[in-house]
Formats: structure tokens, C-alpha cells, sequence
């Protein structure tokens, strides 16, 4: 992920956790953290928004490991009262009727005999009901399978749209605030926002819609898109900040891209899903990137 409007403030809360949660640190930059946050109202919020994106990672650590981690930070932190604590914590991942971990993918039947094949990091509640069957995906990237029933229609909410099945087969990807559609087989109707015109599109198209509403249906290579499915992840010409993203799904620690002007770098490639330090590692090679590995945990990547 990109460091949002490359706020330098920001950019130095992010330094200074990372610096923090390295286990090797020194004295001195807890004092230094001490006087930063003094420096500056502005620094404490700062630190607060960088402390909640890392908090959100952390709920995915094994609890030993977190609390090895935090410690330098605990201690950095103690005595300063003011500073806010935020925590963006997904509660829906942890409530939903099917979730899978990082690195991890399931196939579940569905009481109608649809079935969906979840990805990475997904979470998924089901609400059926006589008259219709309704799913939402949380978080993460689902691909459906739709069993026919003309009396009870099949749809998929994810954030702010709905995607209603035309008796098809389907993949759904929420990644950031952007929610991509792919079709494989018939047709949906994708409705992008609370009462925008719903969409047709088939077999072969894929749909994006986010915040700002949805964008015309494009082709779309399904080998690509659901490579997914056999452990892989593949990319053609698609910008490296969106790469960063992706890989961001299958490992547990953050990926921050410290220099925003690289994320419009393109890449084609194929990487195993299994080891997303290793595309990392070869995304360095291959690009004017370096990487630096914080606590065994977050990536930064900056300009080389």
C-alpha cells in the first residue's frame, strides 16, 4: 500500500513505528521517539493512524510474536497519555459464517448446492431465505459456482454494490476500496452503489466499481484472473502499487510502498501465492525497488 497523499508527517510516524518494532532498538531512538511526539500536535495523531493500520495487521499474528513485538513500542509509549490509540479492527472477518486465514483457500457448498471457492484472507456471511440468497463478502476474493433456482435470486453484496447471478459462474475481488467483478460463464447484473442502474455483464467481461461508482465492462484474461485457484498470481502490465496490494493478501505482515511515484511501475509476471517474500525478492531484481524487512514482520519498499 501506498503511503496516503505522501503526507510527510506520515511518512515519519510510519519510520518511527517501524523503527520501534525492530527488536535491536536502541535507546536512543525511544528518546528521540519521545521528543518527535512533543515536537508537534500533529505528530501523536500521525502516529495514532500508523499505529491502527499496524494494529490491523497484528490481529493476524500468532499472540506470542505480537507481544514480542510490541514491547519496544509498550515501552517507547509509556507516559505519553495524550496519545490517541485507534484500532481498525475487522469484526466482520471475525463474525462471518466462512473466513479463511492468509495463504489459505476453501471450497464450501452452499445449502442450495452453489458452492464458493474462497481465496485468501476472505470472509463471507450467507443469508438465505425463501424468497432469496444472499451472500457478502467482507473482505478477500470468492469465486461462485450458482446452482439454478428461478424463485430465489442469488446475490453477492460487497462493500457498497451488489452482484445478482444471471445463472452463472463468477469471481468477486475486494482490493482496497475497488471491487472487481470477472464473469466466466452467463451473466450479472451488477448494481455499483445504493441506487445506480445495475449493469449486465457476461461471460468474459469484468466490472470495477468503488466510492466514486463503476466503470464500462472490459475484457478480461480468466486464466489471469483466477490463477488464484491453483496457488498462483499472475499479472499482466498491472501497476506495481496494485501488485504490492495483491501480494499484501497473502502474508500476514504490511507491505508499505514508501515512494508513491513507483506504484505506476508495470509489471507481468507470475509468482507462487505461497511465498509472497519471494515475488517480493524478485520484484527487487527485476525494478529500481529496495526492500527493507522490519521485525521479521512489515516490508517497506522504497526507490532504489
Amino acid at each position: 500500500m501506498a503511503i496516503p497523499e505522501q503526507d510527510p508527517v506520515y511518512f515519519a510516524a510510519l519510520e518511527w513505528l517501524a523503527r520501534l518494532n525492530d527488536e535491536d532498538v536502541a535507546e536512543k531512538d525511544k528518546r528521540g521517539f519521545t521528543r518527535w511526539l512533543d515536537a508537534d500536535p500533529a505528530h501523536p495523531v500521525a502516529y495514532a493512524r500508523a499505529q491502527a493500520l499496524w494494529n490491523r495487521f497484528e490481529m493476524v499474528r500468532p499472540a506470542a510474536d505480537r507481544m514480542r513485538r510490541r514491547r519496544a513500542v509498550l515501552t517507547a509509549l509509556a507516559g505519553v497519555a495524550t496519545l490517541p490509540v485507534l484500532y481498525a479492527l475487522s469484526r466482520q472477518h471475525f463474525l462471518a459464517d466462512y473466513r479463511t486465514g492468509v495463504g489459505e483457500n476453501r471450497r464450501v457448498v452452499l445449502a442450495d448446492g452453489s458452492t464458493m471457492e474462497l481465496g485468501s484472507d476472505t470472509a463471507v456471511s450467507v443469508q438465505y431465505s425463501e424468497r432469496q440468497r444472499l451472500l457478502t463478502l467482507h473482505r478477500g476474493q470468492a469465486y461462485f459456482q450458482v446452482a439454478a433456482n428461478a424463485g430465489r435470486r442469488f446475490s453477492v453484496q460487497a462493500a457498497d454494490g451488489v452482484t445478482t447471478a444471471l445463472g452463472t459462474q463468477f469471481d468477486v475481488k475486494i482490493l482496497d476500496d475497488l471491487v472487481t467483478v470477472s464473469v466466466t460463464e452467463h451473466a450479472v447484473a451488477v448494481q455499483p452503489g445504493s441506487g445506480a442502474q445495475a449493469v449486465t455483464v457476461e461471460a468474459g467481461w469484468q466490472m470495477q466499481y468503488g466510492k466514486s461508482g463503476g466503470s464500462a465492462p472490459v475484457h478480461f484474461d480468466p486464466a489471469a484472473a483466477l490463477a488464484w485457484r491453483q496457488g498462483r498470481l499472475v499479472f499482466n502490465d498491472v501497476p506495481l502499487a496494485t501488485v504490492l496490494d495483491e501480494l499484501q493478501r497473502y502474508q500476514r505482515g504490511p507491505i508499505f510502498l514508501m515512494d508513491a511515484h513507483l506504484g505506476g511501475l508495470p509489471v507481468t509476471a507470475a509468482f507462487n501465492a505461497t511465498d509472497p517474500q519471494q515475488a517480493l525478492r524478485g520484484l527487487a531484481e527485476t525494478f529500481p525497488i529496495r526492500l527493507r524487512a522490519v521485525a521479521g514482520y512489515a516490508t517497506l519498499v522504497y526507490a532504489r
